[in-house]
C-alpha cells in the first residue's frame, strides 16, 4: 500500500519535474542576463553615461573635447576644432589646411596595435606552416602549448621581458660575448610589440593551423593536374581558404593590443601610454569625467572591431568541408633535409622561437635566483618571507596574494562556467538574431577591465541605491565578479564550437525519448564535450588568476590584492631601486601557482570526462 502510494506521488511530481526542467534553459538564459546587468551593463553603463551626461543634461560636448584634443587625435582633431575658432572662419581653416601629421593618444594606440598585429601573424604565420605541413615527434604536444602563452598573466609576461631584455639580461649577455654590444630595447615601442606578438602570434598559429588542416588535397590536386604550379595552386586554392582565419586572428589580436594594458604600463609607462594606460591615470588622479569619456570611445571602437570579428569566425565555421587534408611531410628525413630551404628556413624560425616564446619565462626564473655578482643565490624569495612576516602597514605580503588568487579563481569557476555554458546554447541555436545576441553577450571581450572595474568600483564598491535601498560589495566580491565577466566568454569560445559540432540528431533522439530540451543537454550534450568544458574551466581559472586590469582598481585600499597586483608592486616600489630580483622572485611563484592550477584542472577534468 505504502509503495502505491509513492509511486502515485511521484507521478504526481512528474509533470511539475517536467514543467520545471522545460522552463529552466529559458530561466538559465533570463538569470544570466540579469547577473550580466548587474556586474557589467549596469556598472559599464554607468561610466558610459558620465560621458554623455553633465548637470543632468544628454551633452555631445565632453566626446568633442576630446575629439578636437590633439593630445588624444593628433591630426584629426581639426575636423572636429569649432570653424569658428580658426582665424578666418571655414575658410581660413581650409586655407589653412591640416596641421603636421601627428598620431596622438587614440592614433598611437592603432599605431601599435597594428604595429603588433603584424608582428603577430609574422610570427605565428611560420608555426602554422610547420604544424601542417610537417610531421615530426612531439607535434601534437607542441600545438597543444601554442595556447599557453595566450593565458599567462600578462603582468607576469611583462617582467620575464624586462629580465630578458634588460640591461644586463642573457640577450645582452649573448650579444656582448659575441662581440655585437648592447641592444636597449627596453622602454621602446618596439619591446611593446615584441611582447604583444608573444602573447598573440600562437593565436594567428593556432587558428591558421586548424585552417590550413582542412584544405582539400584534392582540389590541389586538381589544379597541379591542370599546369599550376606549387605556388599558383596555393595562391588560387590554399591561400583563400586561409584567409578567413587569418583575418579573424588579426582582428582579434588587434582587439587585444589596442586594450592592452600590464604590458604597456610595464614596459613603457606614461612615455608609450595607449588609451588604456592613460585611461588609468586619469582615474588615478580622480579625473573620472575625463576618463569616461576616454572609455566611451574605446569601447565603442573596440565593440565594432568584435562584431566583426565575430561575423568574420562565423563565415569560417561555414567555410569548412569534410575534405581529404594535406598530407605532412617528415620534417626531419636524413642530411637531404639540411639543403631544403624551406627546412632552414623553419629551423632559423625554431631559434628566433626560443628566444621570444622560451627566453623571457626562463630568464625570470633564472634572475629570481642570480644575485647581482651573478652567482646563485636565493635572497629574493627571503625577500618575500621577510614580507609576509612584516607588520608594517601597506606591506605586501606574498601569501594572501596567492590565497586570495585561488579563491577569486574557485569563485570565477563558479559563476563563469554555467554563464558560459548558457551563451554556447544560445550561440548555437542559429536563427536570426543569433549573431547579433552572441555579440550582446560576449560583448566583455570588447570592454577593457579598467572599465569594468572602474564601473563596479563606482556602483557595487562605493554602493548604488535601489527601491529605495541602498546596495553595496566589498572588494572581494566585486574582484571576483570582474573575474567572471572577463573569463566566461573565453568559456563559449571553447564550449559553443564542440557543441555547434555535434550531430544534432542525437539531441533529437533524446527529445523523441520523452527527455526536455534541459535534460538532453545535461545527459547527452554536455558530456560529449567534456573536453571543451575542461578547457573552458582551465581557461576561466588561468584568466582569473592572472587578471590584473580590474583588480588593480578593486584591490586599493583593501586586503584583497592578488598575485598580479602583488607583482605589480614589487616592480613599482622604489625602495628595491633598480633591482629587478623581487619581482621575479614573485612572477616565478605565480608562474608556479598558474601551471600546477592548469594541471589540476586537467587532471580533475580528464577523470571526470573518463
Amino acid at each position: 500500500m505504502g509503495r502505491r502510494v509513492g509511486q502515485t506521488d511521484r507521478g504526481r511530481l512528474r509533470p511539475i519535474r517536467r514543467a520545471a526542467e522545460r522552463l529552466a534553459l529559458p530561466a538559465g538564459l533570463v538569470l544570466t542576463l540579469a547577473v550580466l546587468v548587474v556586474v557589467f551593463y549596469y556598472p559599464v553603463g554607468s561610466v558610459l553615461v558620465e560621458a554623455v551626461v553633465r548637470g543632468g543634461r544628454l551633452t555631445a560636448e565632453p566626446l568633442l573635447a576630446v575629439l578636437s584634443d590633439p593630445f588624444y587625435t593628433g591630426a584629426a582633431s581639426s575636423l572636429f576644432a569649432d570653424p569658428a575658432s580658426v582665424p578666418g572662419g571655414l575658410a581660413g581653416w581650409l586655407r589653412a589646411g591640416l596641421p603636421p601629421v601627428t598620431f596622438g593618444l587614440f592614433g598611437f594606440t592603432a599605431y601599435q596595435a597594428l604595429l603588433s598585429t603584424v608582428a603577430s601573424v609574422l610570427l605565428g604565420l611560420p608555426g602554422a606552416y610547420l604544424l601542417s605541413r610537417f610531421e615530426f615527434r612531439g607535434r601534437r604536444t607542441l600545438r597543444s602549448l601554442t595556447i599557453v602563452p595566450f593565458v599567462l598573466p600578462s603582468i607576469m609576461v611583462a617582467v620575464g621581458f624586462l629580465a630578458m631584455f634588460g640591461r644586463n639580461g642573457p640577450l645582452n649577455a649573448a650579444l656582448v660575448a659575441l662581440g655585437v654590444g648592447r641592444l636597449d630595447l627596453l622602454f621602446t615601442l618596439e619591446i611593446i610589440v615584441l611582447a604583444h606578438a608573444f602573447y598573440n602570434a600562437p593565436l594567428v598559429t593556432r587558428l591558421v593551423t586548424a585552417a590550413w588542416e582542412t584544405v582539400d588535397a584534392r582540389r590541389v590536386e586538381t589544379a597541379r593536374a591542370m599546369g599550376a604550379t606549387p605556388l599558383r595552386a596555393f595562391r588560387d586554392v590554399v591561400l583563400p581558404q586561409l584567409l578567413p582565419s587569418l583575418l579573424t586572428a588579426a582582428l582579434l589580436t588587434f582587439v587585444f593590443t589596442f586594450m592592452s594594458f600590464p604590458i604597456v604600463l610595464a614596459l613603457g609607462g606614461l612615455r608609450l601610454a595607449t588609451v588604456e594606460v592613460w585611461l588609468f591615470a586619469r582615474v588615478q588622479e580622480l579625473e573620472l569625467g575625463e576618463a569616461a569619456t576616454l572609455a566611451t570611445l574605446e569601447t565603442a571602437a573596440s565593440l565594432a572591431l568584435t562584431y566583426l570579428y565575430l561575423r568574420y569566425e562565423a563565415r569560417q565555421v561555414r567555410a569548412g568541408g569534410d575534405g581529404v587534408p594535406l598530407d605532412r611531410r617528415p620534417l626531419f628525413d636524413g642530411v637531404g633535409a639540411l639543403r631544403d630551404p624551406a627546412r632552414l628556413g623553419l629551423l632559423a624560425y625554431g631559434l628566433l622561437a626560443l628566444v621570444v616564446f622560451v627566453g623571457p619565462m626562463a630568464s625570470m626564473v633564472l634572475a629570481s635566483v642570480t644575485g647581482p655578482g651573478g652567482g646563485f643565490t636565493l635572497e629574493y624569495y627571503r625577500f618575500l618571507l621577510v614580507q609576509q612576516v612584516a607588520e608594517t602597514a601597506g606591506t605586501t605580503r606574498p601569501l594572501p596574494a596567492i590565497v586570495n588568487s585561488i579563491l577569486f579563481g574557485a569563485g570565477t569557476l563558479l559563476l563563469a562556467l554555467p554563464i558560459g555554458v548558457v551563451v554556447s546554447v544560445v550561440a548555437t541555436r542559429g536563427g536570426r538574431g543569433s549573431r547579433l545576441g552572441e555579440a550582446l553577450l560576449t560583448a566583455p571581450l570588447a570592454v577593457s577591465g579598467i572599465v569594468v572595474g572602474l564601473g563596479l568600483l563606482q556602483t557595487l564598491v562605493f554602493g548604488t541605491t535601489l527601491f529605495g535601498r541602498r546596495f553595496t560589495a566589498t572588494g572581494p566580491v566585486a574582484i571576483v565578479l570582474a573575474h567572471a565577466v572577463a573569463a566566461y566568454p573565453f568559456v563559449t569560445r571553447n564550449v559553443a564550437p564542440a557543441l555547434g559540432g555535434l550531430d544534432p540528431r542525437l539531441a533529437d533522439a533524446a527529445r523523441s525519448l520523452g527527455a526536455t530540451r534541459l535534460r538532453a543537454l545535461l545527459d547527452v550534450e554536455l558530456p560529449l564535450v567534456a573536453a571543451a568544458l575542461v578547457a573552458g574551466a582551465a581557461f576561466a581559472f588561468a584568466i582569473s588568476v592572472g587578471e590584473f586590469d580590474s583588480t588593480v582598481l578593486l584591490a586599493e585600499g583593501v586586503d584583497s590584492y592578488t598575485m598580479p597586483v602583488a607583482l605589480e608592486r614589487y616592480i613599482g616600489n622604489r625602495s628595491l631601486g633598480p633591482n629587478l630580483g623581487p619581482a621575479t622572485a614573485m612572477g616565478t611563484v605565480l608562474l608556479a601557482v598558474t601551471a600546477a592550477s592548469f594541471l589540476v584542472i586537467d587532471r580533475v577534468g580528464g577523470r571526470w570526462e573518463r
